[in-house]
């Protein structure tokens, strides 16, 4: 199948997913992940609607982006852990990072940002499923609430809800409980009101599970294989 149909498919079984859940279907934003994909994809991706990427590597999406810069509309997301080091060119290169996940992070790029004269948009990584192998912050720990506290001081980042990564299980239904568990974090947060803290978005569900993180609230599902097809070794 082509980018385009595997695009129709994955939108059909989206909207099934929304009706089950008598959900809004303008609620969700389908992103597609380009990691290790060419630019000529993305390009295909782009002609059958999709306006929103994410990408995985500061580095692999900067020897990309000369070849999309005439694209418009676009949103460029960086969704993989942030190297404190890869701040700057991360600032320059993206118009939202999903993946912050510590103060340190989130201050680095507040000041590139700031230096770039733009606004920066930001998800909070949320580690669910505690694993240690995996970045994102515990919410148990005391991590996440001194980002929240700390984020009315970032005057270039604008913090816009929460993203998480659950343990993989073959079967998607294996995700459902820490899909919950990151919406219940989610509304504990709206519920205080915090000062510039939005939480409108909720990153969750991929290629294999996006069904059942829809039906547990999702607003953005990131799908990468279901649109580009299966990944090579040497991807």
């Amino acid at each position: 199948m082509s980018i385009a149909e595997n695009i129709a498919q994955v939108r059909e079984r989206i909207a099934a997913a929304v009706r089950r859940a008598g959900r809004n279907p303008d609620e969700i934003t389908l992103m597609a992940v380009s990691k290790t994909f060419s630019a000529e994809c993305i390009r295909e991706a782009y002609a059958s609607g999709l306006r929103v990427f994410g990408e995985n590597r500061v580095q692999e999406f900067a020897a990309k982006a000369d070849a999309l810069r005439d694209l418009r509309d676009v949103e460029w997301h960086l969704i993989g852990h942030l190297q404190s080091n890869k701040a700057g060119k991360a600032a320059e290169l993206f118009d939202a990072v999903d993946s912050v996940d510590s103060i340190r992070t989130a201050e680095r790029l507040n000041a590139f940002a700031e230096s770039a004269g733009k606004i920066l948009a930001i998800l909070i990584e949320i580690n669910v499923g505690g694993e240690q192998a995996k970045s994102g912050a515990d919410p148990d720990s005391g991590e996440l609430e001194q980002i929240l506290q700390a984020g009315p001081r970032w005057g270039n980042l604008k913090i816009q809800g929460l993203m998480t990564v659950p343990p993989y299980t073959e079967d998607p239904e294996g995700s459902r409980s820490y899909f919950r568990q990151l919406r219940q974090i989610r509304d504990s947060i709206a519920a205080r009101n915090l000062p510039q803290i939005g939480t409108r978005i909720i990153s969750m569900g991929m290629s294999h599970d996006f069904e059942v993180a829809i039906e547990e609230g999702a607003t953005c599902v990131r799908i990468g294989t279901a649109i580009f097809g299966e990944r090579t070794k040497a991807q």
